[in-house]
């Protein structure tokens, strides 16, 4: 019996050639990218998806066109422009990067993966994945997209993250000497479009002949995962300061933890588990705090959030320090994290109505890429 054949690179550039996404921070196939736009973009699309991540990207760029520039910003600025991307550690890493490209390599890239891995917020799939793109090193960048891909052309078995050594033997020799940055984009666009979680379109593959998987029916089984820890619930507090005129009040978030550097409502600490009863005693200012009915749920990496939130109104006087007083109508502009968001919207809507809260909400395309 002749044996099967197997994926080739060749296949998939050729697939990658006609129907590979054109994403803005791509070149197109068989072009080199800007490593500044590579390096960028792949730092956003952590944990993120495209669609969220075009707006912010072309937002960046507009306003900081170059790493130097990115370099020279102050890190409040770069901060604010991440919010609502969420994972905010890197937006810190991300100004730290471009700092360390301006200072140490002279405002560019180095090639290679190894001195990419010392730059600050690059670990092994993103130093891979710039390699490759950037600059046409024969690199193997695995994400969660790729590792699939691999898994059910190979039908590995072992569950991961166990499969990794297998999964990335497969994928260094699949890597092909010409393009090895398009073969990178193409494997990530199989798994994107074609090879997706869920019933995948097997039929529409390049490598629908080779793949083991899908010639055994069970390409969906693959690759095998670990059963997901339940995540903890804590519980914290947001303090919603409003004075007579309508301004709130806000405060920068200490530079290091959840939420490091980003502007926030005052709060209880938010790792902590702090029951709302308990709660005032860690407001801001003296006032007739009362909570607000209802709760915010959001969900970080390793723990669920409920957040109360605790309202005072028609306050006075100056602002404590390490916080200032933001009008209302420029809260939308004030680069809260969405968890600080959600706890705005509620408190808006409880205090004012739907209407006043109307700013602060996500357009619906935004909202429903968030959930793609």
């Amino acid at each position: 019996m002749a044996s099967q054949a197997q994926p080739s690179a060749a296949t998939l550039l050729a697939w990658y050639d006609r129907h590979g996404r054109r994403l803005p921070w791509r070149a197109p196939p068989g072009g080199r990218p800007d490593p500044y736009h590579v390096w960028l973009s792949e730092i956003m699309l952590q944990q993120t998806t495209v669609a969220t991540v075009g707006p912010y990207f072309a937002a960046f760029l507009a306003r900081w066109p170059t790493v130097e520039a990115l370099a020279a910003a102050p890190r409040e600025a770069v901060l604010s422009a991440w919010a609502g991307l969420g994972y905010y550690a890197r937006a810190r890493n991300l100004h730290a990067c471009a700092q360390a490209v301006a200072g140490r390599h002279g405002g560019r890239f180095p090639d290679t993966e190894a001195a990419l891995q010392a730059l600050p917020g690059i670990g092994p799939y993103t130093a891979a994945a710039i390699a490759a793109i950037a600059f046409g090193r024969p690199a193997a960048a695995l994400d969660g997209n790729v590792e699939r891909v691999i898994a059910r052309a190979f039908a590995i078995d072992t569950p991961l993250p166990g499969a990794k050594t297998a999964i990335r033997a497969h994928a260094e020799a699949l890597v092909p000497a010409r393009r090895p940055g398009d073969f990178a984009q193409a494997l990530m666009d199989l798994g994107a479009t074609i090879c997706m979680p869920r019933r995948p379109a097997c039929a529409a593959c390049p490598w629908h002949g080779p793949c083991r998987a899908r010639a055994e029916g069970r390409a969906e089984a693959l690759p095998i995962k670990p059963a997901k820890a339940e995540r903890p619930l804590r519980r914290a507090s947001a303090f919603w300061a409003e004075r007579s005129d309508g301004a709130i009040l806000l405060t920068r978030r200490p530079g290091r933890g959840l939420l490091g550097g980003m502007t926030a409502l005052w709060a209880t600490p938010l790792s902590a588990d702090i029951p709302p009863a308990e709660a005032v005693a860690f407001a801001p200012l003296d006032g007739a705090w009362r909570q607000l009915p209802g709760t915010v749920e959001h969900v970080f990496t390793h723990f669920r959030l409920r957040l109360t939130v605790h309202a005072a109104t028609g306050l006075a006087g100056p602002a404590p320090a390490g916080c200032w007083w933001c009008a209302r109508d420029e809260l939308a502009d004030a680069g809260l994290p969405t968890a600080m968001r959600k706890a705005a919207l509620h408190a808006l809507e409880a205090l004012h109505g739907g209407a006043a809260a109307g700013p602060l909400r996500p357009p619906r395309k935004a909202r429903r890429a968030r959930s793609a």
